[in-house]
């Protein structure tokens, strides 16, 4: 079943060179299949894909940007050094110390400029050539992103309150609330080690998988309306591809900000002191 359903974006516009409107074949939507691709090779028993090719290179890239920037930073910056000194200080100082201020905030920046640069490669990958899939709408990755902040969330939470200091702090426990208490402790509980790791990654890879569905869609109904009177709405969802692809780039900074927002927002809870 792995095996027949591992057909990848790429193979099905293959798929539909040939089928057009009105030439017998039916409309193949995109789907689940959408988004499984067949191994490039395995090593060691562990498949290699095209998004976890995706994944290593993009990893690659930015670690190579921020060495090319900052290896041999200049008083007068280059364009290279300007341009990441741009995107470094708008997440230190919109999100990090925004969040947590300057004095306690500063630790924690390395990780969340990392996050931001990271997440939005991995979104940016639906719109590059060749790629045209964002490693985002594969669930395991935001999944891992948000378990990284989770643990950290967890182990801030404990570190600064201590064992007792730290329960209080993730049920919010004040005995102030008098017979509703157990009530708030109990959804308190629930929302901070259930609800927020699970809404973290969903966020991120729901908006991600939708996009790119979108995406598919009208490209695969651009191809396959273009034959007789169908030209006409092929053109139409020719302009709907691309309004679509302008929107996904403005969607895949919103997410990639958000997602670190959340994990900053997360930091300074673990931080706050308990009741």
């Amino acid at each position: 079943m792995q095996k027949e359903l591992a057909v990848s974006a790429d193979q099905m516009l293959a798929f539909e060179t040939d089928c057009h409107i009105f030439s017998g074949c039916g409309f193949e939507a995109p789907g689940v299949h959408s988004f499984i691709f067949k191994p490039l090779f395995t090593v060691g028993g562990i498949e290699f894909n095209k998004t976890m090719l995706l994944a290593l290179v993009g990893t690659v890239a930015i670690v190579w940007f921020f060495w090319a920037a900052f290896a041999r930073p200049k008083l007068v910056p280059g364009k290279l050094q300007m341009v990441g000194e741009a995107g470094y200080d708008f997440i230190r100082r919109g999100v990090v110390y925004e969040g947590l201020g300057k004095k306690e905030g500063e630790k924690y920046v390395p990780l969340i400029v990392s996050l931001f640069f990271f997440v939005w490669i991995m979104n940016m990958w639906a719109v590059i050539p060749l790629a045209q899939f964002p490693v985002t709408s594969v669930i395991s990755y935001p999944a891992a992103l948000a378990l990284i902040v989770y643990v950290l969330y967890i182990s801030l939470t404990f570190k600064r309150n201590g064992f007792v200091g730290g329960w209080k702090n993730l049920s919010g426990y004040d005995k102030s609330l008098g017979p509703v208490l157990p009530l708030i402790m109990f959804l308190e509980l629930f929302q901070n080690l259930l609800v927020r790791p699970f809404t973290h990654a969903v966020r991120l890879f729901a908006n991600m998988f939708a996009g790119h569905t979108l995406l598919l869609l009208f490209t695969l109904a651009t191809w396959y309306l273009l034959n007789g009177f169908g030209i006409l709405y092929s053109g139409v969802s020719f302009i709907m591809t691309v309004l679509m692809v302008a929107f996904e780039l403005f969607i895949q900074a919103v997410q990639a900000y958000v997602f670190v927002l959340l994990a900053t927002n997360y930091i300074q809870g673990a931080l706050s002191e308990s009741h």
